[in-house]
Order: structure tokens, then sequence, then C-alpha cells
């Protein structure tokens, strides 16, 4: 899970200033108003459901430092809302939407299980402890029947979750992601080799 009490890596940088630079073009500034201003809303999800994964996503990527924080649940109720997969699934996984269904009311059971509250409804260090028995394997619900609870937490939940997050301006500044490649490109590729244009590290 994100530590987000950790100083900033690289202080100070925002990939934004780049707007009207070389580092991008109009479709990289096309791509990137779509995911800072047209957040979609609720379409798929229940209401039930959507704050269960809210709760989730908050505890995998919390962000107390920020008034607004980078929308995850929102995008991936649009994947949802379009059935838009990786284009595999594992062969013991039930389809897409299925397993998003199944594992949201699962993960609620098991709070409920454990606590006698829904999962949106714990205190942070219960829910970070359903979370962690489902990454440790330790799910209780028979309504996992059929879905593998751990690989539904990493490779729907958190990766899901993770991927989103990192694809968001303002977590691109955390890393010190200078954007994409196209159209300027990157000329100094070697270890702890950066092209001037990219973010300076915290000493």
């Amino acid at each position: 899970m994100k530590d987000a009490t950790q100083p900033p890596r690289f202080p100070g940088y925002d990939v934004l200033a780049k707007w009207d630079s070389p580092s991008f073009d109009d479709v990289t500034r096309d791509v990137l108003a779509h995911r800072l201003d047209a957040v979609p809303p609720r379409r798929w999800l229940t209401a039930d459901e959507w704050d269960v994964l809210d709760a989730i996503n908050a505890r995998l990527l919390p962000q107390p430092e920020r008034d607004q924080p980078i929308p995850i649940t929102p995008w991936i109720d649009a994947m949802l809302h379009d059935d838009r997969g990786e284009g595999y699934r594992h062969p013991d996984m039930p389809p897409l939407r299925d397993a998003w269904r199944q594992g949201l009311g699962a993960v609620d059971d098991e709070a409920r299980r454990l606590h006698d509250l829904p999962f949106a409804r714990l205190d942070a260090a219960a829910q970070d402890a359903v979370l962690r028995a489902l990454a440790d394997g330790r799910a209780a619900s028979p309504r996992w029947h059929g879905l593998d609870a751990q690989r539904f937490f990493i490779h729907h939940l958190l990766k899901t979750a993770a991927g989103f997050y990192y694809a968001h301006p303002l977590a691109w500044n955390e890393i010190g992601f200078g954007g994409p490649a196209s159209p300027r490109g990157y000329v100094r590729l070697g270890f702890d080799s950066r092209d001037p244009w990219e973010a300076k590290e915290a000493p």
C-alpha cells in the first residue's frame, strides 16, 4: 500500500508546467485534459459497491495530503461499464464484470464477519486487516466460491487501482515521470542519467 507519510521524492516538480513546452503535443494535451476534467459519473456499480470500492481504494492508495484526491473509483466504474479488460483472464477467474461484482460483495462480507460492519464503515485499521487477510490468502467468506480471493485482490483490486492512480498527472509528480516519450523523446538513457527537463530528485 502507498505510504502517504513519506516526504516528496521530487519536491516542487509539476509535470503540467510542461503544458506549452515541446514535451507535449496536441494529442498529449487532449489525453491529459480528459483525465483531469472528464471524470466519469457512476454508471455500472451500485451505490453500495461504489462505497466499498471507494473505501478500498482509499486504503490501497491513501491521499491525506490532497484536498482533491486523484479519482480512482470513477475510472474503474467506467472500465466495468464499458466491459473493457486487459484482453485476457486467468482460466479460474469469472468474466470481468462477474468477478468485480462477486469480489466486492465478498470483501464486504469479510468485513461483516470480522467486525459486524460493512467495509466502508470500518476504521482504517480494521479495513487494512480485512485487506491483509485477502492478500495473505486468509479469506473466510463463502461468497468467494468460484473466485480466488487472493488473486482478485492482487490482479483486480490492487493492480487496477494502481494503474488508474499512476495514469494521473498528479501521481506522475510523485514519481518524477516526465510524461510520454512522444513528441520530445528522452536522450540520456543511462543509469542515473536525466535529461534537463526531467524531475530532480531530493538529495
